[in-house]
This record gives structure tokens, C-alpha cells and sequence, in this order.
């Protein structure tokens, strides 16, 4: 439990390694999951053994990675979306409607019945990511990974190392005890297990980006020279053409078909 009368689930899908988390107010019932995967079946099932409603559906950013899931969520429960209003032109959300969801900026919070969710905008990895402080505990997407494994790619539209230092110092300035929950985990060299939790105290001491007091000049050259030897994810292509629809499909054609396309001369 990280607060009295909340229920707590990770979720973690080692194909994709992706971690999302399933979070209840067992006061009223009410429940929120952060960056669901596109089946909708483990979080109901969730739900419905603990006795929750999913009336609230949230991503960290928009994933690169793998398609969201909270389309199919939000269809299948009736949840409202809250997603971020930050990104500008690089890395936007494109509604249908936009009244479908609710837009976040730093400072706004989300209430799930009695929990309070504290938002904070920690750009970087993508202009539009955002942090989602419950008590004692940050979820932070893809910002930081486990300390062996350091911190997020910045080579994305819009992406920026000197902004990542900056959202990574704002949530290791919050107190040193506050407990992580990273958006994915690789399984750095030489650990066996997978891992999504940790500390501010331990990722200040013991990242390997940005522990031990690493200068911005230090990591920004670090981080720019790692991205420029990274391949591009395997799944982007579909990915983002869903994800900036908070995990809607593309419109079909005259026709019926609906497609994704692939930018041949970008790639």
C-alpha cells in the first residue's frame, strides 16, 4: 500500500518490457491504470476481484514502443481520459473530439475517489511527459529506468537532454525515501530478474546517468552520444500513428480499410 485504503497492482508484460499499475480508492471503489497495454482483459480482471471500477484511464507520454490500450479501456468501463496538454507541435495528442479527455499541465491534480494524483510536467524523453505523484510514490514513465539502467532515450521529436536532466533533478529533489515506479525495465547486465521499483536515494547515489552528482555538460554529452548509436524502436511505426490518437486507430478510407502507413522516405 503506499496510502491507507488504496489498492496497489503492477502489471508487467516481459515481451514489451513494459510495467503499467492499477491504483484503487477501496473508500469508493474507484480506480485509475497508468499506461495500459492494449488488452484490456488483465486490468478488468483486476478490477473485478478487488471489487474496483476503472473510472479513470492516464499515460505518462506518448509511448514510441508499444500501442496503448486506452481506447479499449476506456470503451470497455466508461473511464475518463487524462492525458498530457503538453508536447506543442512534435508530440501532441489528436482527438476525434477533443472533450473525450481531460488535459493535464504541471500543478493540476486527479482525484480517484479519495487518492490525489499530483501532476508534474518532466519533458525530455518526449516534450509531453509527465510525472504522477501519489503520497510516497512517483510513477514516472519512461523518465528514469532502474538505477543500473540509468535514464531515457532524448532522440525523439522534440526530445531533449539538457530538459531531461532538469525533469530527472525535479523528481530526485522530491525526499530521498520516495519510492520510483519506472515505466520499463531491460534487465541491465548482469541482474536476472526484472525490476520497476526503487528510490530517489538510490537513483541519486547509484544511477548510472546521473548518480553521484553527474554535471548537466556530463550527461547531456553522455546521453546525446548514446542516442545517436540507438536503432529506432521496433514498433514505433504503428505506435505513435495510434498512440497520438490516446490509442484510437486511423480513420478508414471509402472503403472501410483502415491502415497504417509507413513513411518510406523518413526512415
Amino acid at each position: 500500500h503506499i496510502l491507507p485504503s488504496m489498492f496497489f497492482r503492477e502489471l508487467y508484460d516481459p515481451s514489451l518490457a513494459q510495467a503499467s499499475y492499477v491504483i484503487g480508492c477501496q473508500a469508493t471503489g474507484e480506480a485509475i491504470v497508468i499506461d495500459p497495454l492494449r488488452d484490456p482483459a488483465p486490468y478488468l480482471d483486476v478490477a473485478r476481484a478487488e471489487g474496483l471500477r476503472i473510472t479513470h484511464v492516464t499515460e505518462t507520454h506518448i509511448h514510441a514502443d508499444f500501442v496503448s490500450g486506452a481506447r479499449e479501456l476506456r470503451a470497455a468501463t466508461g473511464a475518463r481520459l487524462y492525458l498530457s496538454a503538453e508536447g506543442g507541435t512534435d508530440w501532441q495528442y489528436a482527438f476525434a473530439a477533443q472533450d473525450e479527455a481531460v488535459l493535464l499541465h504541471d500543478g493540476d491534480q486527479i482525484m480517484v475517489g479519495n487518492i490525489q494524483l499530483d501532476v508534474l510536467h518532466t519533458p525530455g524523453h518526449t516534450p509531453a511527459c509527465l510525472t504522477y505523484l501519489i503520497g510516497d510514490a512517483a510513477f514516472v514513465g519512461d523518465t528514469l529506468f532502474m538505477p543500473d539502467f540509468g535514464t531515457a532515450r532524448c532522440d525523439f521529436p522534440g526530445g531533449s537532454a539538457q530538459a531531461l536532466y532538469d525533469s530527472v533533478h525535479k523528481i530526485l529533489s522530491l525526499p530521498e525515501e520516495t519510492r520510483i515506479f519506472v515505466g520499463h525495465d531491460y534487465k541491465a547486465p548482469g541482474r536476472d530478474e526484472y525490476a520497476w521499483e526503487t528510490t530517489v536515494g538510490e537513483q541519486k547515489a547509484k544511477n548510472i546517468h546521473v548518480g553521484a552528482g553527474k554535471s548537466r555538460d556530463e550527461f547531456v554529452q553522455m546521453r546525446e552520444t548514446r542516442d545517436a548509436t540507438l536503432a529506432m524502436p521496433k514498433l514505433i511505426i504503428p505506435s505513435l500513428q495510434v498512440n497520438m490518437r490516446a490509442g484510437q486507430m486511423p480513420p478508414a478510407d471509402d472503403q472501410g480499410n483502415v491502415y497504417l502507413k509507413v513513411p518510406v522516405n523518413k526512415l
